[in-house]
């Protein structure tokens, strides 16, 4: 498969070394500070005929834009960015109208998307007891722009309205997330450490090959579904 990177920053170059690695190759950059052969500075720009798929990881305030102008390529497009409103109408009526799809999600992370069943079984188990209070604390390296993270604002969906976040941006943290239930004789936490970014980009790159001969937009979950559903093969593999 043949793909294109928007956005070059370092999940661009995450996902890059992911896709090189599951022996997909790369056709086209689209940076607005690149430079050289195969980059071009905006989609409108690039040369898009061979491409597969394109990874849209830049920030909110391009996402958006960016996804509407891959959609209207028939370019099928796996999003990453955070911090912007997926659901805007435009970007159904984009997608009804493309003949490719998309994957839209905060956090590509396999076990992150693992992580959300597991809480929303809890929520609903310690909801129904009316004794246990939802937090969740999340903290993020001091570059990241969106606070609270897109993942935690989808870990505040699950657990309900008026779930109180803390998020700290300091230092090099990749991403760590908890999810609490206190009550008042326990205090009950469920936690999610990244160790780098190759978890977010394998994950992205698992998307993409998933999101091939299909149509419309996606959650990360109906991926994760097919996958937990796929039987396994003999000595244990899928």
């Amino acid at each position: 498969m043949k793909y294109a990177l928007v956005g070059h920053g370092r999940m661009g170059r995450a996902v890059d070394a992911a896709a090189a690695a599951r022996g997909h190759v790369r056709a086209l950059v689209v940076s607005r500070s690149g430079r050289g052969r195969g980059v071009a500075r905006s989609i409108e720009a690039a040369a898009w005929r061979g491409v597969g798929v394109a990874f849209e990881f830049t920030h909110a305030d391009a996402a958006l834009d960016n996804v509407l102008a891959l959609l209207a390529r028939g370019i099928p497009v796996v999003c990453g960015s955070t911090g912007w409103d997926a659901s805007d109408p435009r970007l159904g009526r984009a997608a009804r109208a493309s003949r490719a799809g998309a994957v839209l999600a905060p956090n590509f992370s396999i076990a992150m998307n693992l992580f959300y069943a597991l809480v929303e079984q809890a929520a609903r188990r310690f909801g129904a007891l009316d004794a246990f209070d939802p937090w969740i604390a999340e903290w993020h390296h001091r570059a990241k722009r969106d606070a609270p993270s897109g993942t935690a604002r989808r870990l505040a969906a699950i657990l309900g309205p008026g779930v109180p976040v803390a998020a700290v941006r300091a230092g090099h943290e990749p991403g760590r997330h908890v999810v609490g239930f206190d009550g008042p004789d326990d205090l009950v936490t469920l936690s999610h450490a990244a160790r780098g970014r190759s978890g977010f980009a394998t994950g992205a790159v698992v998307a993409a090959e998933w999101l091939r001969g299909r149509r419309g937009l996606h959650a990360f979950d109906e991926v994760i579904e097919d996958l937990v559903r796929r039987p396994r093969r003999k000595g244990g593999r899928r």
